[in-house]
């Protein structure tokens, strides 16, 4: 199996049965992302635990596959990470979804996943630009939700 076709497995996976989609008896954040151009919604809620770190997450919305797996993929790395863990990984997804950067510094192309997991099956989004907004969506959202506190 390919590189491409793993991927294409994992967001297809995650499209298919995203996870922590069930919502927060009580959330601390909540955050709503719309992309106006494509309709792509996405709502995150947070729970939040000492020092900022993410104790639950619920991520639900709709949208195309990229930007629900997006989600989903996210929920489940920054899901009990601290708000310094959380700023690391969002700077890498970042700079690798930055056309004008260089992916080489956030992804190992000899160990596909061990930098960013799952979220490394985004990568290929950058072929398609247009597709980008659809991928930053929740992470976006998740910015929101962290900077309401």
């Amino acid at each position: 199996m390919s590189l491409e076709d793993l991927y294409r497995e994992v967001i297809i996976d995650h499209y298919r049965s995203p996870r922590n989609r069930d919502p927060l008896d009580a959330p601390d954040s909540t955050a709503e992302g719309v992309n106006p151009l494509c309709g792509d919604e996405v709502t995150v809620e947070l729970q939040l635990g000492a020092e900022g770190s993410i104790d639950a997450i619920s991520v639900r919305g709709q949208g195309c596959s990229i930007s629900q797996s997006s989600a989903s993929m996210m929920s489940d790395m920054v899901k009990g990470k601290t708000r310094a863990e959380i700023d690391e990984i969002v700077a890498k997804f970042r700079a690798m979804m930055d056309l004008d950067g260089d992916a080489a510094d956030v992804i190992d192309p000899d160990h596909p996943g061990s930098v960013l997991g799952d979220i490394e099956a985004l990568y290929g989004v950058r072929q398609f630009p247009v597709r980008i907004k659809c991928a930053n969506l929740p992470w976006t959202t998740l910015a929101e939700a962290l900077n309401q506190q």
